[in-house]
């Protein structure tokens, strides 16, 4: 806000008319073409002096002989000549720096803070006729609201909870700012900067917070490594025994085949001997004069079974050998079991059949 009056250059013009006009007088001039002459400048510094231009951004405050008259709007103003006084008011934002404060924390740290208040006049009347020099007022007390806010507040909040700062500041300096129709848009607290021992502290703790996680680091790179390590080895010890095991799987089953075909062999003899008795049997019969022959018929389905014994045919390795003990699925795959029971039914069949033969001879030869 700044106060003014008639201009300097009005007040200056006037003075010089005047020591003119009294030069004239001294040297004997008309009086009539004096008075004109100071007629003439009294005319002109009465217009000029009620003429008042007001800036687009600006609001002036009129007062005539003291006494307040209202708000002159941007623009060309007449005011009365001579006994008006006009302020002016800056209605945009404007900055206002908050010098260094010294203040206390919670905790007991000295530290030095500064801010920037951004505020703006929003009613030029209350900026006028409630306080005195606003931006003065509006320093003053945010300089006491800075100091208020941090020592409310520990030494680590006040370097890390900055913006809560700004908003504890700009909270306490809205309330008695609006009845001076100002508005304070934002506080920026600027520094908050410890004493020169407390920084020092800092700095070794900052320095051993960082040697402790360089260590932390070390530590789990070298953990890492070690589980790396452990899970290869792992891995390879699982392939290694998984190969073993693979390799006596097949090595048994091998094993396996070999005892099956060979048990297959020796079970394949064992029934060609009994073919061999089975045939001798039928020969005996052919030689009987006899011309009536009776043959079971379980004997008969198993002629087709003796030629191909005597044919010689290679025993076929079994299918789907899936153990390495010969149990009983592994019999029943390849019919072993099938192979004692017609041993056994050869055996039978060709005891009896040679005895039913014989009967009946003797009774065709009876007859």
């Amino acid at each position: 806000m700044s106060a003014q009056g008639p201009p300097d250059w009005l007040l200056t013009g006037i003075g010089l008319i005047v020591g003119f006009a009294a030069v004239l007088a001294v040297f004997g001039l008309d009086p009539v073409v004096l008075i004109s002459v100071l007629a003439l400048i009294l005319l002109v510094a009465t217009v000029l002096s009620a003429i008042e231009i007001v800036n687009a951004y600006e609001k002036r405050a009129l007062t005539v002989f003291g006494e307040y008259r209202g708000l002159l709007e941007p623009g060309l103003n007449i005011i009365p000549p001579f006994v008006a006084r006009t302020y002016t008011f800056d209605m945009r934002t404007q900055t206002l720096n908050v010098p260094p404060q010294e203040a206390i924390t919670e905790d007991n740290s000295p530290v030095t803070a500064d801010a920037v208040v951004y505020l703006r006049v929003k009613d030029a009347k209350k900026a006028f006729l409630e306080v005195d020099q606003y931006k003065t007022a509006v320093s003053y007390l945010s300089q006491t609201s800075l100091r208020a806010v941090i020592g409310d507040m520990e030494l680590d909040e006040t370097l890390s909870r900055r913006e809560e700062i700004n908003r504890r500041i700009h909270r306490e300096l809205n309330e008695p700012t609006d009845e001076w129709g100002v508005e304070v848009e934002s506080v920026e607290v600027s520094e908050v900067k410890p004493s020169a021992d407390v920084q020092s502290a800092m700095e070794e703790q900052s320095s051993a917070e960082r040697h402790r996680r360089a260590m932390i680091l070390e530590a789990q790179g070298k953990r890492r490594s070690a589980v790396e390590r452990a899970q290869g080895d792992k891995q390879s010890n699982i392939i290694r025994a998984q190969g073993e095991k693979q390799s006596q799987i097949l090595e048994a089953q091998g094993d396996a085949i070999s005892t099956v075909l060979r048990a297959k062999s020796a079970e394949s003899m064992g029934e060609r001997a009994i073919v061999d008795r089975g045939l001798e049997s039928l020969q005996r019969i052919g030689e009987s004069p006899s011309t009536t022959y009776v043959l079971p018929q379980e004997l008969t389905s198993l002629l087709g079974r003796y030629g191909r014994r005597l044919t010689d045919a290679s025993v076929q390795e079994a299918p789907g050998l899936e153990s390495q003990d010969f149990d009983m699925e592994t019999r029943e795959l390849l019919g072993l079991d099938d192979v004692d029971d017609i041993a056994e039914g050869v055996e039978s069949l060709t005891n009896g059949d040679t005895n039913n033969t014989e009967i009946r001879l003797e009774e065709t030869e009876e007859n």
